[in-house]
């Protein structure tokens, strides 16, 4: 073999490498989309929804390519795009109620700025009703007046607002475990002697047509006479609660106000009785 022919021999074998390096790439590269696109899947339904910003910082990708994903996984009809991210698709019905444990620290950066928003509602002389769930609790860490009096049918909100030195009033009835929230016929009975200025509430589940649901019977009991008591009514709920349905509804979509985040499905964005709390509102 001649030198000139060890050196077309040598290219050859750089040409057959390289092809096998290249098609070994692209087979990676289809890979980890998959497996991109599966975990943008797995975020977003296991919150609801996720901001396009969100899904870059938990994942270290671009907005482009979190975009493009976006709009390929809305295609294969796994995820539904909109403005500004993704959703689970179409309405969700729940019946499962997980514990205040579980719900503690789920989307705790959103619960935050709701409840602090909610917090800045209540004046001098009002005559509150606050319900058993995570976000109200956290309104009690933001309270800023001090001449309110309170009637709740959450132990641990009970605890806090005495302890900070609210007056403060307990339904009495049934405790559920799971919620540590006080039901049933007793707990009826109490609230119909009250008229309360504003109530606060929790939701599993915000529906433009089914209103607002929650999967016990007993809890929505409580919440819709509560509701039937109160001049100013506010549901405090996460970008994830709308589109949700639960077993049981207990107050109806367009007498309440919403206090929630950010509004991802834009069929909710022409209701007039939505509040979209921003940085810096009312803080």
């Amino acid at each position: 073999m001649t030198e000139d022919d060890s050196i077309i021999q040598i290219k050859k074998t750089k040409k057959s490498i390289s092809g096998k390096s290249s098609q070994k790439m692209k087979w990676s590269d289809e890979m980890l989309t998959e497996e991109r696109l599966q975990e943008i899947e797995r975020i977003v339904k296991e919150k609801g929804s996720a901001s396009i910003p969100e899904l870059m910082e938990r994942m270290g990708i671009s907005e482009s390519t979190a975009r493009r994903d976006l709009t390929l996984l809305d295609k294969q009809g796994r995820l539904q795009k909109v403005r500004g991210g993704a959703m689970i698709t179409n309405d969700v019905y729940s019946t499962k109620e997980d514990t205040v444990l579980q719900k503690k620290d789920r989307n705790l950066e959103e619960k935050v700025k709701i409840a602090k928003y909610a917090a800045s509602l209540i004046e001098p002389n009002d005559f509150v009703y606050l319900d058993a769930g995570t976000t109200t609790e956290l309104m009690i860490d933001y309270l800023t007046e001090k001449d309110i009096t309170f009637v709740t049918n959450a132990v641990s909100h009970a605890r806090k607002l005495s302890m900070a030195g609210y007056t403060t009033y307990i339904l009495g009835g049934e405790f559920k475990a799971t919620t540590e929230a006080i039901v049933g016929d007793e707990a009826i009975e109490s609230l119909q002697k009250y008229n309360f200025t504003k109530g606060f509430w929790g939701t599993n589940g915000v529906h433009q047509k089914l209103g607002f649901s929650t999967p016990d019977v007993k809890e929505a009991k409580v919440k819709e006479v509560a509701m039937q008591h109160c001049a100013k009514r506010y549901v405090l709920c996460d970008s994830s609660k709308f589109s949700q349905i639960s077993c049981v509804k207990f107050g109806e979509f367009a007498k309440t106000c919403i206090i929630t985040t950010q509004i991802l499905d834009e069929s909710y964005r022409q209701c007039d009785n939505i509040i979209e709390v921003k940085r810096g509102d009312k803080e």
